[in-house]
């Protein structure tokens, strides 16, 4: 296709869709063409080769251009990476391949046993399969003696001399700790999701090493009234792929990985202002500086790229992540995510919803409060105030010198008093930062700063542990609060 500043090739004017995925399209919830894949409805923008954009030509959103197959190959290698050691159909030509058993029992049959543990044959193919982790775990005492000196700042050279380890058998049990934790959080996510009918979610994007600028972007979402994690990516893959691309070409497949940018001019940060309206006008400000909006690395002036592996553009893996919500929830009747105010987390959760947003079964819910509100307070005064450039209807209230603000992606209104005292994304943003306070040694570490691969296994681990086993002052877990479990799993529960 040829650049021009401007084009009417309907034929061109759009990436291909993908497994019935068109993610392009007007996301302006108001607006008539939202959700719109006509391409009568658009203007394709390329005034910059590298940066194409939609403009919608009834309320002229621009949003940027994602390739849809690069989305749907995402979500695969995110679904490849969370099954991984887990007993499924290993027969690349089978429609049950990759499906586990813990989750798709009624694609298999039993098949007996392998010594101990437990086998099974794939009722499509035939082939049968051993469910490695369903016997007894032989290093069980030594496992959870290296989680406890993990846990409580132990370094890894230090875990390796008391219990007479090299470093690769380290990395090694760690590994295997981690596919014991994915098996047994598989049966309570299926479990949560398929008797959830009404659910509350809260969403948040962060970096996985703050101090290391080695663009490794971290989304996870979880139950906001208990703070069960449902799902965690990031934007890493520890293997290197056939090609990079420098530059974003949605036309292209394969574009979603990244390869080393080149340096930029820095810019020099302003202040941020105290007040919360102050605050929020200026995140508007600062996303629509950046070179493509739902890209927070797009603006960056350094970025460490690692020396193993390979970075993938943040927006393709956080359609990924929605499209695998979706999929976990498709027997979910009402759905509330609540988010900070980044329009990559809107577009994306909006784009996938699409039809929900339509059909007004899901609430996408902006939501900034200062520092010290207190979640559930009643809301007192509500002031509605119009911001940034797509005019969004926010909400607002104070407590003395405490605001809290929200707005509803939806466009739902005459609701606000409801949303101000129940939506809130804190529990997802402290699991997050405790994750990295309690393994601050092991994240930044020099080395580990540009060798992020190291760190999935023990995500996949506290993952689990926070879910199952970590009690809050009420002396719950997360997972008692939803009611999958009566009890909190010990250490040696979690890694039978």
């Amino acid at each position: 296709m040829k650049n021009m500043c401007r084009t009417n090739n309907h034929t061109s004017l759009l990436p291909e869709s993908c497994n019935g995925h068109q993610l392009n399209h007007c996301k302006t919830v108001s607006c008539v063409n939202f959700g719109s894949t006509d391409t009568e409805h658009y203007v394709l923008q390329r005034n910059n080769p590298n940066k194409p954009i939609l403009v919608c030509r009834e309320c002229g959103a621009f949003p940027p251009i994602i390739n849809n197959h690069d989305v749907i190959a995402e979500v695969m290698r995110l679904k490849q990476q969370q099954n991984s050691g887990l007993p499924a159909c290993s027969h690349p030509d089978c429609e049950n391949f990759g499906l586990p058993v813990l989750t798709h029992r009624h694609l298999y049959h039993a098949f007996g046993f392998s010594g101990d543990r437990q086998r099974y044959r794939c009722k499509c193919c035939q082939a049968t399969f051993v469910d490695r982790w369903s016997g007894f775990n032989a290093k069980n005492q030594t496992q959870q003696k290296l989680l406890a000196m993990l846990f409580t700042g132990y370094s890894v050279r230090d875990i390796c001399r008391r219990l007479s380890l090299n470093p690769k058998s380290f990395y090694d049990q760690l590994s295997h700790i981690a596919s014991r934790c994915r098996r047994q959080l598989a049966m309570f996510d299926a479990r949560l999701c398929k008797h959830s009918a009404h659910l509350s979610l809260a969403s948040d994007i962060s970096e996985l090493q703050p101090k290391s600028d080695n663009g490794v972007q971290w989304i996870a979402s979880c139950e906001a009234r208990s703070g069960y994690v449902l799902a965690q990516d990031i934007n890493y893959q520890a293997t290197d792929p056939d090609s990079r691309s420098e530059h974003h070409d949605p036309y292209t497949n394969g574009t979603r990985f990244m390869a080393p940018p080149a340096a930029r001019l820095a810019i020099v940060p302003t202040p941020k202002p105290q007040a919360l309206l102050a605050r929020i006008d200026a995140i508007y400000r600062e996303v629509m500086s950046r070179p493509n909006l739902e890209d927070p690395l797009s603006d960056k002036a350094r970025l460490n790229y690692p020396t193993k592996g390979c970075l993938i553009r943040p927006q393709y893996t956080v359609y990924a992540h929605y499209i695998h919500l979706q999929e976990m929830l498709e027997d979910n009747e009402e759905l509330a995510i609540y988010m900070p105010q980044e329009p990559l987390l809107r577009s994306a959760c909006i784009s996938v919803f699409r039809e929900r947003v339509k059909n007004k079964t899901i609430h996408p819910v902006y939501v900034e409060t200062d520092p010290d509100w207190e979640h559930g307070q009643t809301a007192g005064k509500i002031d509605i105030v119009l911001m940034g450039w797509w005019r969004d209807r926010w909400a607002f209230t104070r407590h003395g010198d405490i605001s809290k603000g929200i707005c509803h992606l939806g466009g739902e209104k005459d609701n606000e008093a409801k949303w101000l005292a129940i939506a809130h994304h804190d529990v997802i943003t402290d699991y997050q930062q405790r994750f990295q306070d309690q393994f601050s040694q092991l994240i930044n570490e020099p080395r580990r700063k540009l060798r992020p691969g190291g760190l999935l296994p023990l995500m996949d681990i506290y993952r689990a542990w926070h879910n199952l086993c970590h009690q809050d002052k009420s002396g719950l877990t997360p997972a008692q609060k939803v009611g999958l479990i009566s009890a909190p799993l010990t250490l040696e529960q979690l890694l039978s």
